[in-house]
């Protein structure tokens, strides 16, 4: 890219993601940052090819030989740049013109903060909750068991700020993993993310240690972007949602404060429960929705896998 304009290194991490990888990168040359990064995860459907035959300018490919997981592929394209600041972000993901430098004015603005994170519309142009707060354990409990058949209840509604917070510049406890800028010198404080995780959680864990080391996180709805979700958990739900439980447990494990740490291995055994009623959940969904086959159904479907 010429006259990069942006203090600003983008690291997209790919895993299959077929015409979608393209369309992101494309998107991420026309807000001038100063590096692009792919690094992809051993793909096999012929995103990469495609990507070398777009002939976008300045854009790096990394192949890291096998699947490593998000956060750790995440961290390979970080140790392989070298900007101010660090973009992450799914490859089935289009930002809308202008969004980065949003981003990067409010993380320049207060030198408090590390993360800044976008307003997430999915392909339909519903919101996609970010910028939560760290969840109470009544919440957790709530959100984790009555939102898999009630998602409008109020303990998801707290937890996920629904509504109208979805509009709001405000402060959050953390902002979705999906897209999001870091500053690289708070990311790089904290040895970016805990490659412990596959999947999931691995954002709401950056942001835990980001909080903790006294780093502040936003959320900025003047950027937005466009999310075309689960286009990689999809191809394998199951996995998927055993690494997203296995996520949820590191996250307990290492978080849960005080006496609540007595509860966890009563938590542990919710979690497996929880597992089976999603793996019976996802079983039953392509009867529910012969039944009630409405696009709020399958938009709260492809959902299920976020925290």
């Amino acid at each position: 890219m010429s006259a990069p304009g942006l203090p600003v290194a983008a690291v997209v991490v790919n895993y299959n993601a077929g015409s979608a990888l393209s369309a992101c990168v494309r998107s991420l040359a026309g807000e001038h940052l100063a590096e692009i990064v792919v690094v992809d995860n051993a793909s096999s459907d012929g995103s990469l090819a495609e990507l070398r035959r777009a002939g976008i300018p300045g854009v790096r490919i990394l192949e890291a030989g096998s699947n490593l997981g998000y956060g750790a592929a995440a961290n390979l394209g970080a140790a392989a740049t070298s900007a101010e600041h660090l973009l992450v972000c799914n490859p089935d993901l289009v930002v809308s013109p202008g969004a980065v430098a949003r981003l990067v004015e409010r993380l320049e603005r207060d030198p408090t903060l590390a993360l800044v994170g976008p307003l997430i519309r999915d392909a339909d142009g519903d919101v996609y909750p970010s910028g939560r707060a760290f969840p109470s354990l009544g919440d957790a409990v709530g959100h984790a068991f009555i939102g898999l058949f009630w998602g409008g209840n109020p303990w998801t509604r707290r937890y996920r700020h629904l509504g109208e917070d979805q509009h709001l510049s405000r402060p959050a406890d953390w902002v979705s993993g999906a897209f999001f800028l870091v500053r690289r010198l708070a990311f790089d404080s904290v040895e970016g993310f805990d490659e412990g995780y596959f999947m999931y959680v691995e954002d709401v864990d950056l942001a835990w240690r980001l909080h903790r080391a006294g780093w502040g996180a936003w959320y900025e709805p003047a950027a937005e972007v466009v999310h075309e979700q689960g286009r990689s958990a999809s191809q394998h739900p199951y996995r998927m949602l055993l690494a997203h439980h296995r996520s949820m447990w590191r996250f307990a494990s290492r978080s849960a404060p005080g006496r609540e740490r007595l509860l966890l291995p009563l938590m542990g055994g919710g979690l497996l429960a929880r597992l089976v009623l999603a793996w019976g959940e996802h079983l039953l969904r392509p009867v529910r929705e012969m039944v009630a086959p409405t696009a709020k159904v399958r938009h709260r479907a492809r959902g299920e896998l976020q925290s």
